[in-house]
């Protein structure tokens, strides 16, 4: 049923700590909105993460020298992929999905194994296709890791505490943040124009900003839902009418793409599938800071048991998601961070949105010219929308955090943490020399500071005392 604006609270007690976070929302998580509205927002999630859904398949396919043909079936497939692990995450089958307004995309964490482990294959002689097929192989046997590990998620409440996990949302907006200021200026093809941080870039990027920040302080709840939507469309327009956007690379799509599962086949190599373990293990930890960021942003607990069931069920989906990318010859698929911006933009949370953003998706990937469409939006235009809300998935972070209350045991893992996530995202080059695995693990800022946060968690002292394994266990054996 629909429901008006509303203040949601959550409040949860364990054994005396109580954990609150306050969220104004206009649609809760089991709330329906009506069908224009959930349409409208649905554009708004899409808008925030189709260019980091096709984004991986396109530098991907250009490292490894894949024909046009090639590529255009990875980027349809990317965006086909994504609209079914949408609605699995958001629909929740048995035990498999959150249930929350979570976005499934491709995952920009392994890009660097995947190009990788492309390139050996080619080098050594085999075919872009028959690379493919290495890869997709790879990818489909270690969803298994990720898999297993959600069954055991409950036993780390001990560990993984909204300390932890407020720690690792606040990395994930902060580093994004790095990604929108890049887009706002022009991105890469500016970089290559040498129009990088022109004046027309940031102008054009500072009015998208302005307005959606105007947007969402209107008393209006269209505007407001409708805040991001309507700076990227003026942006649009407006680069349209600068002659920024070209759309003759439209005219080579074609009309439909249908999906053809299989189409590379699957092959396996231990030594190339070796690397792949340990980062199903960081996209776990990831996908559990941006389902923290997602609750929190939803007004939903972020701690106990109810909180714990969504979390494994998340984790789940991921390994389940990133199997049947691999099926339909995309990469792993991994909850995006990108849509708690827009959820706390719009203050629709509501997870029946995630099933109209899961059919637009589905679309997008059977008719390339309309994926096209968003294809060709302005850089700058992209970044200043996308600038503030990953400022939100931080202040996010930082909400579920204070929401502990911040002691100085709390205050260091949070310290340490940051610096070092972020000192990898200002200094990615650190570990350019080391080997494989220690640069895998350890250059994404978020699998830096999230593993230190875990770390510093466990050998403090001082840890808060919470539930036992025994009582967590039977709570949420009892919510499932």
């Amino acid at each position: 049923m629909a429901q008006a604006d509303h203040g949601a609270t959550v409040e949860q007690d364990m054994d005396g700590d109580k954990i609150n976070f306050q969220s104004e929302l206009l649609y809760g998580l089991n709330d329906q909105p009506p069908v224009g509205e959930a349409i409208f927002v649905a554009f708004q999630h899409v808008l925030a993460s189709f260019v980091g859904i096709i984004t991986p398949g396109l530098i991907i396919s250009g490292a490894l020298g894949l024909s046009p043909a090639d590529t255009g079936i990875i980027v349809s497939m990317s965006l086909f992929a994504s609209g079914i692990c949408t609605f699995i995450q958001c629909r929740r089958f048995g035990p498999i999905g959150s249930g929350l307004l979570s976005l499934q995309g491709t995952s920009f964490a392994f890009l660097g194994p995947v190009i990788g482990v492309g390139s050996a294959a080619i080098a050594n002689g085999s075919t872009p296709e028959q690379a493919l097929a290495l890869i997709f192989g790879v990818c489909f046997f270690g969803s298994a890791v990720e898999i297993i590990l959600s069954r055991f998620l409950h036993l780390l409440q001990q560990i993984i505490t909204p300390v932890v996990t407020g720690s690792v949302v606040m990395i994930i907006g902060l580093s994004l943040i790095k990604t929108g200021f890049f887009s706002l200026a022009g991105g890469a093809p500016a970089v290559a124009n040498e129009t990088f941080g022109s004046t027309q870039n940031l102008l054009l990027g500072g009015l998208v900003l302005a307005i959606v920040v105007a947007l969402t302080l209107s008393q209006n709840r269209f505007l407001r839902m409708g805040a991001i939507a309507i700076g990227l469309i003026v942006g649009y327009a407006i680069s349209i009418f600068l002659g920024l956007v070209d759309f003759g690379s439209l005219s080579s799509l074609p009309i439909v793409r249908l999906p053809l599962p299989l189409r590379y086949g699957l092959d396996f190599n231990f030594a190339a599938f070796a690397p792949f373990v340990i980062l199903y293990v960081i996209t776990a930890i990831e996908t559990i800071g941006d389902l923290t960021a997602t609750s929190a942003v939803s007004g939903e607990p972020v701690a106990g048991p109810i909180y714990f069931r969504r979390i494994k069920g998340g984790v789940l989906g991921d390994g389940v998601n990133s199997a049947i990318a691999a099926v339909l010859n995309t990469f792993p698929n991994t909850t995006f961070s990108q849509n708690n911006g827009v959820i706390q933009m719009t203050g629709v949370g509501s997870r029946y949105v995630g099933f109209f953003v899961a059919g637009i998706f589905v679309i997008l990937g059977l008719i390339p010219i309309v994926g096209g469409i968003f294809q060709v939006i302005p850089q700058p235009v992209l970044g200043g929308a996308t600038i503030i809300m990953f400022g939100s998935i931080a202040v996010a972070g930082l909400n579920i955090v204070a929401s502990t209350g911040l002691d100085r045991r709390s205050s260091l893992i949070v310290a340490v943490s940051l610096a070092l996530g972020l000192g990898v995202v200002y200094s990615p080059d650190i570990f350019a020399d080391k080997p494989a695995l220690i640069k895998n693990v350890f250059s994404s800022g978020i699998s830096t500071g999230g593993l230190t946060a875990i770390l510093l968690n466990i050998i403090l002292p001082g840890r808060p005392r919470v539930p036992s394994l025994r009582e967590t266990s039977e709570a949420v054996e009892a919510e499932a």
